[in-house]
């Protein structure tokens, strides 16, 4: 890492020339938009979120297995018919974002062939099985996000692919606790009121049910900007890219969806692939939205970077002085085993015996 650079990878204190009047005008959305188009072009983002778009599909029933079957576990929290509610919520959910297609001949039936195998069967087998592969899509995220903060060199390959799927068990931990939540609470919580207002409170909760649960989700893709780096920001950093990564895919969603739409209408269809294909496509702007929201946080962190405290800066240096020691120490024992092998195989030099000396002659 450069002098100039902070420990989150980005440029740290801006030069002269930058902090005169004429640059900070230039510092406007324009030139946001354009930094942030252009590191998201050259990092490849097309290619990064159809390998996220792959993974997504093949990742959909293993995490509808883990999530599903995890649930069990806590149904006698929230009442027997916990399942029923939360595979419903899923599938209206669903019909918000994708096509009926992709929620008709996708998605319901893979859910409802996980339910019709037993609890049993989910949680001792499926459960196990999906860990890994239900981990590919955000482990493929988790380098996407990296690399659009500049951090991708920065942990190991090997505990990358790790730390996803620590990720993914945490996080399929938290929708196991929060998906009944969302299923049964507009529901219960106007059973928490007098009489006199439940009917009051049951119109609020219909009216800020879809506002609340979108902000839920910007908090938790501004949670995950965060815990991906290995070099963190400040939380608050991330929600501007969660909310455009949230607008993003709202719009490109809409589209998607009046593009098959009309597709269909004019007799162009694509036979049996044309669910899939769709599938695809809204995984792939899903993840281009996650993508360029990164891309977006990163870009402002450039322009605008976080000002360390003195505390943080002396634990910023003494975290480099050790990695730079340890990389040494590392070099210096990989040349000494190199030198080792370089004797080991070089030839032995004898000095000639009197008979060989006579034969010789």
């Amino acid at each position: 890492m450069d002098a100039g650079t902070d420990p989150h990878g980005h440029a740290g204190q801006p030069a002269a020339s930058d902090t005169a009047p004429g640059a900070r005008r230039r510092r406007g959305p324009i030139r946001l938009v354009a930094r942030t188009l252009w590191k998201a072009w050259d990092d490849g983002i097309l290619g990064q979120s159809a390998q996220a778009a792959f993974w997504q599909a093949l990742s959909l029933p293993p995490l509808l297995l883990g999530l599903l079957g995890s649930i069990g576990f806590v149904a006698g929290w929230f009442g027997p018919s916990t399942v029923g509610m939360v595979e419903t919520e899923i599938l209206q959910f669903s019909d918000t974002v994708f096509t009926p297609d992709v929620v008709g001949q996708i998605i319901q039936p893979t859910v409802d062939d996980i339910l019709n195998r037993g609890q049993g069967a989910i949680v001792s087998v499926g459960f196990v099985l999906s860990l890994w592969a239900g981990s590919s899509a955000l482990a493929s995220l988790v380098d996407a996000i990296t690399m659009a903060y500049q951090q991708h060199k920065v942990r190991n390959p090997i505990w990358q692919r790790t730390f996803a799927l620590l990720l993914y068990l945490v996080s399929l931990l938290g929708a196991v606790l929060v998906l009944p939540l969302l299923a049964i609470g507009p529901g219960v919580i106007p059973r928490l009121f007098p009489d006199s207002v439940r009917a009051d409170v049951a119109n609020l909760v219909g009216v800020f049910y879809y506002p609340g649960l979108g902000a839920l989700l910007v908090i938790g893709l501004a949670t995950l900007y965060k815990v991906t780096l290995p070099r963190k920001h400040p939380w608050h950093r991330g929600l501007p890219g969660a909310l455009l990564a949230m607008v993003v895919f709202l719009v490109s969603s809409a589209l998607l969806r009046s593009y098959i739409s009309w597709v269909t209408s004019t007799g162009y269809t694509y036979g049996a692939l044309a669910t899939p294909i769709a599938f695809l496509l809204f995984s792939f702007f899903l993840a281009l939205a996650i993508v360029l929201g990164a891309q977006f946080n990163n870009a402002i962190l450039e322009m605008w970077p976080v000002h360390m405290t003195r505390r943080k800066r002396r634990r910023w240096r003494r975290r480099e002085m050790d990695r730079r020691a340890a990389r040494a120490r590392a070099e210096s024992e990989r040349e000494a085993w190199q030198r080792r092998g370089d004797r080991a195989g070089a030839p032995r030099h004898t000095a000639a015996s009197p008979t060989d000396t006579a034969r010789e002659a």
